[in-house]
Parts: C-alpha cells; sequence; structure tokens
C-alpha cells in the first residue's frame, strides 16, 4: 500500500456536501436573500458527514450503511457511507482525503503508520468499538503447531481485506516467516484440502459460514493463539468455542486467540472547530439510537455491541466520552 494513496469512493457526490463549513453562516442584515436551492444547498452541507466504511463485499460498509440508516432517521444529520479500499487504507482517508469525518478501521492498522505519522494516536480517536474481528489459523491434519507453518503456504485472502492486512502482521510478531499467498478464499480452501497449501487465514466475526456449512475431514483444525504481550497494544483476547464450530471444535472444547478490534474512528478535531462540532452532534445522534441498530432487521452483531467497550491503543473522542459520562443508566449499554 503506498502511504500517500487515496481511496475511490463510489459516492463522490459525498467530498463536495462534507467539505463544507458545520454550519452555515448567519447573512449581514444587507446581504441579499438566499434562494430557495441556495438554502437547501446550505442546510445540506451544514451537517454532512463523510464515513469511510469499506470494500463493497466487507462487514465494514454493511456496518457503515446502518448507521447512516438510524441516524439520517433523526433528520439532523445527513451520514454519506464511503466505499473505500478497506478499513486499513481508511486511516488514510482520516489522516488527509477531504470530506471524510469518520471511519471504521480495524485497530492494529495503526502500527503501519507509527513510523511514518508523529504521534498517530493523538490524531485518530474512537468513537466506540463496533465488533471483533477473531483470527481464525486453519490448517491440514499434519500440521500440529504454529511453527510447523515456517516457510509453508499460507493464504491469507484478496489485497485489502482485514485477513490481508492483519494476518502478515500476526506472524510477523510471532516470528513465523511463511509463503505468503493473497487468493480469494474460496479457492484456497479447495487447495487446503488437495493439499497444495498449509494453512487458510481469516480474520473475521466468528462464526464463519466456511466452516460451520462446510465439510472437513477429521484431522483438520485451528491452531491456538495465545494472547500475551506481542499482542497486547491493539488485539484483546478472544476463543474458537465448540458452539461456533461445532464441526471442527469437540463439545465443551474451545480453541485460545486473538481478536483486532473494528471500531469507528474520528479524526481528533479540536472542540470549538466546525469539524469538532459535525463530529460532536453525529455522536450525539448514534449514541441516542443504538438500541435501534440493536432491535430486529440490523445486523445482529450490534446486539453486542457496547457503548463503553475501550479500545487498545487509543483514546475516545471527547464528545463521545463526555455523551458516557452524563448519560443516564436508562440510556447506557450493557457493560462489556
Amino acid at each position: 500500500m503506498k502511504f500517500f494513496s487515496r481511496s475511490m469512493t463510489l459516492l463522490l457526490v459525498s467530498f463536495a456536501l462534507c467539505g463544507s463549513s458545520a454550519a452555515q453562516s448567519p447573512r449581514t442584515p444587507n446581504a441579499p436573500a438566499l434562494s430557495g436551492e441556495a438554502q437547501i444547498r446550505n442546510r445540506l452541507n451544514a451537517w454532512a458527514l463523510g464515513l469511510a466504511g469499506g470494500l463493497l463485499e466487507g462487514a465494514p460498509i454493511h456496518f457503515a450503511t446502518e448507521i447512516a440508516r438510524v441516524v439520517n432517521d433523526g433528520g439532523t444529520m445527513h451520514v454519506l457511507p464511503i466505499v473505500t479500499r478497506g478499513p486499513t487504507e481508511n486511516v488514510n482517508d482520516l489522516l488527509y482525503l477531504k470530506g471524510v469525518d469518520a471511519a471504521i478501521i480495524n485497530s492494529d492498522s495503526l502500527d503501519e503508520y507509527k513510523s511514518q505519522v508523529p504521534q498517530i494516536q493523538q490524531r485518530i480517536t474512537y468513537v466506540m468499538s463496533l465488533f471483533p474481528s477473531e483470527l481464525h489459523i486453519f490448517v491440514r491434519p499434519e500440521i500440529r503447531s504454529l511453527s510447523q507453518l515456517a516457510g509453508r503456504k499460507v493464504n491469507f485472502n484478496t489485497q485489502g481485506t482485514a485477513a490481508a492486512y492483519s494476518g502478515p502482521l500476526i506472524f510477523s510478531r510471532l516470528g513465523i516467516a511463511v509463503d505468503k499467498m493473497f487468493i480469494p478464499h474460496p479457492v484456497a480452501l479447495e487447495q487446503l484440502r488437495r493439499g497444495e497449501i498449509a494453512a487458510v487465514v481469516f480474520v473475521t466475526s466468528k462464526p464463519v459460514d466456511a466452516f460451520v456449512k462446510g465439510k472437513w475431514d477429521e484431522g483438520f483444525k485451528f491452531l491456538p493463539v495465545e494472547h500475551g504481550p506481542k499482542f497486547e497494544d491493539y488485539y484483546l483476547p478472544a476463543y474458537l468455542e465448540s458452539t461456533d464450530y461445532p464441526n471442527i471444535i469437540a463439545k465443551g472444547e474451545r480453541v485460545a486467540t486473538i481478536a483486532v478490534p473494528t471500531i469507528l474512528a474520528s479524526y481528533n478535531w479540536q472542540p470549538g472547530t466546525a469539524r469538532y462540532t459535525r463530529v460532536a452532534r453525529f455522536v450525539d445522534e448514534l449514541f441516542s439510537r443504538v438500541d435501534k441498530l440493536q432491535s430486529p432487521g440490523f445486523d445482529a452483531k450490534w446486539k453486542d455491541v457496547s457503548l463503553r467497550a475501550r479500545v487498545p491503543g487509543l483514546e475516545r473522542f471527547r464528545a463521545a466520552q463526555e455523551w458516557l459520562d452524563r448519560a443516564s443508566p436508562a440510556k447506557q449499554t450493557r457493560n462489556p
């Protein structure tokens, strides 16, 4: 990935809408009255917010669309989900792309920027944690440990996906050099069956259909990855359990792994600025309607979202923390 690349979008109009000031400037007494069309333009631009989502086939753009559906229903904001190259590229967009006020990112994508962007963790804040993406390392029967994957072919899905970024980074932290492949997982799973590759790596929310609905011979399994000092900065401890994958994991057993938090992030705008005011209103509209997102008709993962869940390595956007501080117990989601 080129550091200063620009994400493509199917919603180019959002750049124009979101690049305006956060509120319409008052007219001077002698200023001519605005036309009806000008008033509509100013009203739309005043509270339009660009939300960088992700690839069309990924979960982040789906979440961004549902966020927009709920927030826009309030009638005081116009959230515009933007199709991008993925949660990793979204960090670039949040830092540099005009019209992007908020973005859905994977927390460990900040690792790439640490050496190139001074104080990256002070420039980007999180609004809320959306869902964890669990690491799945699925291997052939003859592979019994992570160390046996050294030098072997391991697939990380196509470029732009969470697995393609987080997977190699995790293996690097483990100190295991593998022969990395980046082909679509359905193709790779067939190669895994035939013994042409040793493992496939998924980084996504469990359960994964390929392992729930697919039929796998005895011996195919998930390898454990323990959460420890190597993963304390961006990752969370997690487990793959028999209830997730009854055909692969024996009843009552579970496999230790780690999870990458997928988060709703904002640039760390300074209080009092137009961009801060816009995101602050977005936060108020979103947090006040989380109960709607957790109702039937929306992704079931919203039911597991807690507004108070913390994200390793980042500070919460100030207006979001202030909302939580003043929220009554009736408005708070359950604790994580």
